[in-house]
């Protein structure tokens, strides 16, 4: 039986917490879930006194847990995730994703894939609806894990306890050049051929030390590129809209393939296991009709 004291804490008391631990701030956890800073401090108190221990150590720039703290905001995590699994169980059945497919892209990847996506999404799961959020990897991953998404498309990472994935297509690099760039008229460059100190690389490309490494986006990069001279290795879905930038070209790689592998990703616990293979079908169908992509078959 829940005590009296806990059975005054709600859900979304619950989610409070867990934003003031994800932000390190009040102020900023307070923007980020509409609630004013005294608000918000009001109901952390109100849990940690049902709890009857404190949750947070305050006065510091950064909020952090305490000791006991950081186990139970553990176990708060966990409540919060079976209550997304309950309310997902709820909707699952009827409708694919239960209404929602809340989908975590790269941004180096999703302006150049969703657009084959968006049309043949609804053919394939009636009454579903794609919600799309753009980030970093390693970012969207975290938010799989708690919850925040239901699948992720992303380059292989560490394996993590509870997570599925399921690998879908090898995206070629291709090489992009400055206009004036004295390899700029040849169709395939083999790396050797260039300085490796002219490299502008994505961070994604996994860059060795050499060049000069930016986390920034595509568009960002081609600007580089057109700046400075020296060139940058870029996944091969981005040809068109790359190619068609003033002052850039682009020119294929010679040699053995370098690129990045996609997988999708979703939680093993999700009760839309069967509709989540589905969807990762329906991505290698769409890699199997873009130039250059090599489909990773499903296991059988």
């Amino acid at each position: 039986m829940m005590s009296s004291q806990l059975s005054v804490v709600s859900l979304r008391d619950l989610t409070l917490v867990q934003a003031v631990h994800r932000y390190g701030s009040f102020n900023s956890a307070a923007r980020a879930m509409h609630i004013s800073p005294s608000g918000l401090s009001h109901q952390v108190q109100k849990v940690e006194q049902a709890l009857g221990a404190p949750l947070f150590e305050r006065g510091g720039r950064r909020i952090v847990p305490t000791a006991g703290g950081q186990r139970l905001l553990e176990q708060i995590d966990a409540v919060l995730l079976a209550a997304e699994h309950l309310q997902q169980a709820a909707r699952a059945g009827a409708v694919a994703f239960g209404g929602e497919l809340r989908l975590g892209v790269p941004v180096s990847l999703g302006p150049y894939l969703l657009p084959h996506l968006i049309e043949p999404f609804p053919q394939h799961f009636p009454g579903a609806r794609l919600s799309l959020s753009e980030g970093k990897p390693r970012g969207l991953l975290r938010r799989l894990h708690e919850g925040e998404l239901d699948a992720v498309l992303a380059p292989p990472a560490t394996t993590v306890s509870g997570i599925c994935m399921s690998p879908l297509f090898f995206e070629p690099w291709e090489l992009m050049l400055r206009a004036d760039h004295p390899l700029a008229g040849k169709r395939n460059v083999a790396l050797d051929q260039l300085e490796a100190n002219d490299a502008i690389l994505m961070a994604e490309s996994h860059a060795d030390g050499e060049g000069y490494v930016q986390d920034v986006s595509l568009e960002s990069l081609a600007a580089l590129v057109t700046l400075r001279g020296g060139y940058a290795l870029v996944p091969a879905l981005a040809h068109d809209r790359l190619a068609s930038m003033p002052d850039i070209v682009l020119a294929k790689i010679k040699g053995q393939a370098t690129g990045r592998q996609i997988a999708l990703y979703w939680r093993e616990a999700s009760p839309w296991r069967g509709d989540l293979q589905a969807f990762a079908e329906l991505l290698r169908r769409l890699a199997r009709q873009r130039p250059g992509l090599r489909v990773i078959d499903a296991e059988r």
